[in-house]
């Protein structure tokens, strides 16, 4: 497909730092908006920093700039568009009707600059806890706190600022983002209505999943933030019980948790996939899977918890936190306190509840899994009211 400015069609741009190869939450639903947007036959282009040895095979355009490695922080890339003159020789020829920043840093400045430029609007998605990143990889609360004032500023720069669930407003409140705010839902690729019982079976098969043991899985970054650590010391209190756990990612605490996995003795019973990039096969995980434990209460909204509820995997979260907040205790998921007794007794009891489990699966499925298609029509009416009313001005 290609772009050209003149009497063509505008273009809307989806910018983020993270797209594939890089497989996390806000790297999906880049994708997803991009994705569903031209098969709703718009004009549209991601814009993101280059990942090296991967060839983009996506239906619409991506425009790549250079990048370098973040050492703590792999395999995510640090962004530098103005040095790159052949990705600026190309993006300054397209004409923009809007563009939508899904991250404050490289490409959201990037979205910031042509939408001044150009005099389009700019949407800005609030999807993570930056202040806690910075504050992991500096060690030190004032930089990061300079850092979080920044960020706020560039949200305050945009047209509208979106967020993904309510309770995110409180980060962004805390952060010190006093202007208005709309919550605009993320979408799931994995819903839908195949029935899952054969699903589950054959995958259950192809994972070599006994019987009698329950499945657990983790999918997201091997960070501490999201209290990787419990789940490793909840399953310590419960290993004389029959179960198989699946950790899937890369992240940097990866390593120090699999050593803990050794010194607690867990190694027949948990297994570190590492990063999966294939969605068929990533699916095949969610599908087996009986409980998701994800008890982060790092995570804004997180993806991980509506694709696994979409193929019937409930998840097993820390009440009160913001992955819960569409969570029904013992209705679509299961809630415990953020300690190793409580999170490990809610799995020793939901190991015997193997019929509680199925008909919680069966409601996360009906009330957390939308799809993407759905949300991107919400999204593109959004789109068009925004460029409408900035065309008034």
């Amino acid at each position: 497909m290609s772009i050209t400015n003149g009497d063509a069609k505008k273009t809307i741009g989806i910018f983020n730092d993270s797209f594939p190869p890089i497989m996390d939450g806000v790297s999906l639903a880049t994708k997803n908006y991009a994705y569903w947007l031209n098969q709703k036959n718009e004009s549209v282009c991601v814009v993101t920093p280059k990942s090296p040895n991967y060839s983009d095979n996506e239906p619409f355009p991506i425009f790549r700039y250079t990048s370098l490695p973040i050492l703590m922080r792999k395999p995510y890339r640090l962004g530098v568009p103005d040095i790159d003159l052949e990705y600026k020789r190309k993006i300054n020829k397209i004409a923009f009707s809007l563009v939508h920043a899904h991250c404050p840093f490289s490409s959201g400045k990037e979205a910031l600059r042509i939408a001044r430029k150009q005099q389009i609007p700019l949407v800005a998605t609030f999807h993570s806890k930056y202040r806690d990143d910075f504050e992991q990889s500096t060690k030190n609360k004032t930089i990061a706190g300079m850092m979080t004032r920044e960020i706020i500023h560039f949200f305050e720069r945009a047209d509208e600022v979106w967020i993904p669930q309510a309770s995110v407003e409180e980060t962004i409140r805390e952060y010190g983002f006093k202007g208005k705010v709309e919550i605009v839902d993320n979408g799931n690729d994995f819903a839908s209505n195949e029935p899952i019982s054969p699903l589950k079976a054959a995958a259950r098969k192809s994972l070599q999943i006994a019987d009698n043991q329950l499945m657990f899985l983790f999918v997201g970054q091997h960070i501490w933030e999201k209290n990787t650590r419990l789940i490793v010391e909840s399953l310590a209190e419960i290993k004389d019980l029959p179960f198989k756990m699946f950790f899937i990612g890369v992240g940097y605490a990866a390593s120090d948790l699999k050593q803990l996995v050794n010194d607690l003795g867990l190694n027949d019973k948990v297994e570190f996939v590492g990063m999966i990039t294939e969605r068929e096969k990533l699916k095949q995980y969610y599908t087996a899977a009986d409980l998701f434990l994800f008890p982060s209460i790092y995570d804004n909204a997180p993806l991980v918890i509506r694709e696994a509820g979409a193929l019937h995997t409930p998840s097993v979260l820390v009440s009160g936190s913001s992955s819960a907040e569409n969570i029904t205790d013992n209705f679509n998921g299961f809630l415990t306190e953020d300690s190793v007794e409580s999170f490990s007794a809610k799995l020793r009891e939901l190991i015997n509840s193997p019929e509680k489990i199925q008909e919680v699966g069966m409601n996360a499925s009906q009330t957390i899994a939308r799809s993407w298609e759905s949300v991107t029509d919400e999204v593109l009416d959004r789109y068009k009211f925004l460029m409408q009313r900035k065309w008034k001005k």
